[in-house]
């Protein structure tokens, strides 16, 4: 195998839409490795640090931002215990484990924040009826961010 020019750029390309870290190929007596270098801090605090979860802000159809009311808003709140990402299934294309309406017992299986490529399924605090569900099926969340309510 040749590594040529524009094969490898493609490579890079591909690394930055799919969010990769590195690519590693080989051939024989040729090998390639593609890096890309991820700057992350990770600062730690000795004293914990209560963070407010963020009001929802849905785009309008005009492009302009919208607060959502969170007042209206009862019961109580399901926030994700760290960052990644909410999957409102346990795989895709599957039933989702609670819908809004739907009630649900303390202990139960509400939804799934896959963390660094492992499913963490997050279970209600409470028992009660869910009356909201804020975020949408792959999005990214945040520690501490509210994913749904339960009355």
């Amino acid at each position: 195998m040749n590594f040529e020019i524009e094969y490898i750029e493609k490579l890079a390309n591909l690394i930055d839409e799919k969010s990769l870290s590195e690519i590693i190929l080989e051939d024989g007596e040729q090998a390639i490795t593609i890096k890309r270098e991820i700057n992350q801090t990770v600062v730690q605090s000795a004293n914990p640090v209560a963070i407010m979860p963020q009001t929802p802000q849905v785009q309008s159809a005009k492009g302009e931002t919208v607060q959502e009311n969170t007042s209206s808003s009862k019961g109580t709140p399901i926030t994700s215990p760290m960052v990644g990402a909410f999957y409102a299934a346990p795989s895709p294309g599957a039933k989702p484990f609670v819908k809004v309406g739907d009630v649900v017992s303390a202990g139960q299986v509400v939804c799934i924040v896959e963390a660094m490529k492992l499913m963490n399924e997050i279970e209600s605090e409470v028992s009660g009826k869910v009356t909201q569900i804020c975020v949408e099926d792959g999005q990214s969340v945040e520690y501490g961010q509210v994913l749904m309510y339960i009355e």
